[in-house]
C-alpha cells in the first residue's frame, strides 16, 4: 500500500467493441493497480455514454472515474499504463483541488 500525498482523479473511456466482460476486467485491472501504488478512494462508473465525437469509429464509450490519493510520481505511471492498454479510447489523470 502506497503512502498518500495529493488527491488525484483519473477519467477513463473504455471501448465497447470488446464487450462487457472486457470492460469489467479493465476496470478491475486499473483499480488493482491504483490500490497497489496509492489509496483508492472511489470508483465511479458512469456507464455507457455518447461521445462528443467519434474515436476510432466508435460513437459510444464506457466512462469510469477513479478518485485516489498518492505521491506525485504515481499518476504519470498510471497514465502511461492506461495509454498503452488496448480497449481504452481516452483517458485523463488530473490533480484534484
Amino acid at each position: 500500500m502506497a503512502k498518500t500525498g495529493e488527491k488525484y482523479e483519473a477519467v477513463v473511456v473504455f471501448s465497447l467493441k470488446n464487450g462487457e466482460e472486457a470492460i469489467k476486467t479493465l476496470v478491475a485491472k486499473f483499480s488493482d493497480l491504483i490500490k497497489e501504488h496509492a489509496e483508492l478512494v472511489d470508483v465511479d462508473e458512469w456507464g455507457k455514454r455518447k461521445l462528443a465525437y467519434e474515436i476510432n469509429y466508435e460513437s459510444d464509450g464506457y466512462y469510469v472515474v477513479y478518485h485516489f490519493d498518492s505521491k506525485p510520481e504515481f499518476p504519470d505511471e498510471l497514465a502511461r499504463v492506461i495509454n498503452i492498454t488496448d480497449g481504452v479510447l481516452r483517458s485523463m489523470v488530473v490533480l484534484r483541488k
